[in-house]
């Protein structure tokens, strides 16, 4: 495994970040197709015996369960000093007030409960999960950089947003002399390409390392159009995704089908090495509910794509209504 910096920073993490958000207890939260405890720690074992030291998850995943999980295994399966763990804040983890967000109240104890639950005491990577439009970004920054003073995280990072946003809050930060965000979480791959208008070149000109979540489309690109999946029938967020792009969407898919049958190689490693070899990204977030998901992914590390592959994969792309903020 080959290794490099995420972004600008020291920080030395795999070509892969293994998504967590697949393990948790299923009936907890809001994802009944999660992997239980014992389901989990085989895959989480696989991905850091192939050298992958990057594991992303978030506080709201299987109401913190997943945390919980994740947590344990990496305690037992490898040395602390050698993995990255990324986290995340923002989504509701109680009823009431203050039960979700990113002031300071909710950053500060969120923070304290995902170190309790992945028993250890620092974060490398916490990220805020999306923007929060009511609390002053001035207060959400501060409150990240005193985090980072105090030793309970390394590094800081956000998820989808506005390019504008993600721009004012690094000025701000840099303004104010706060620690500034080192990462992009975003949703990119064949089937939504809008970061590449504003994003992905903002991330690229501050140094920015990008980590897209669901680089596979959440499976779509790894079948035929019409097949379908457990976690598929009932994921009511990836449907919404999708609404509206279908036709152009199935002629993505099928290139991805016709590039891979001529390589002789799974669907997903045509998919993933597309999002892997476009420029600015550091590693992308995958996802794993099988062995087979984990040898596909590290496949497509050592797979390049042609030119004339690339445009075969990218013709049929028509711009997209932007989605993935909520």
């Amino acid at each position: 495994m080959k290794y490099s910096k995420l972004g600008k920073t020291g920080l030395e993490v795999s070509p892969l970040c293994l998504g967590c958000m697949t393990y948790g207890v299923p009936e907890r939260g809001t994802h009944p197709w999660t992997l239980n405890e014992d389901q989990s720690r085989p895959l989480i074992r696989q991905a850091i015996e192939a050298g992958i030291n990057f594991f992303d998850t978030a506080n709201v995943y299987s109401d913190g369960t997943s945390e919980e999980i994740v947590g344990r295994a990496l305690r037992d399966f490898a040395r602390r000093d050698e993995i990255v763990i990324a986290t995340k804040v923002h989504g509701r983890m109680h009823a009431g007030p203050n039960g979700a967000g990113l002031s300071r109240k909710a950053i500060l104890q969120e923070a304290d409960n995902s170190l309790r639950r992945l028993g250890t005491d620092y974060i490398d990577l916490y990220q805020i999960h999306r923007f929060d439009y009511d609390t002053p970004i001035e207060e959400t920054l501060e409150a990240l950089h005193d985090l980072v003073k105090a030793g309970k995280v390394r590094y800081i990072g956000a998820s989808s947003m506005f390019a504008w946003q993600f721009a004012t809050m690094l000025h701000t930060a840099s303004a104010n002399g706060w620690t500034r965000f080192s990462t992009m979480q975003n949703y990119v791959n064949l089937l939504y390409r809008e970061e590449e208008r504003e994003m992905l070149p903002l991330c690229q000109a501050q140094g920015i390392g990008v980590m897209p979540w669901s680089p596979l489309a959440r499976g779509r690109l790894t079948r035929r159009w019409n097949e379908s999946s457990e976690r598929a029938n009932s994921d009511e967020f990836g449907k919404s995704l999708y609404a509206h792009t279908a036709d152009a969407d199935r002629k993505v898919v099928e290139a991805v089908a016709s590039v891979a049958k001529a390589r002789n190689v799974a669907p997903a490693q045509i998919a993933l090495a597309w999002v892997l070899s476009h420029p600015g990204i550091s590693a992308p977030i995958v996802g794993a509910s099988r062995p087979g998901h984990l040898d596909d992914a590290l496949a497509a590390v050592e797979l390049e794509l042609s030119d004339a592959e690339r445009a075969e994969l990218e013709a049929s792309y028509v711009p997209h209504a932007v989605v993935g903020f909520s």
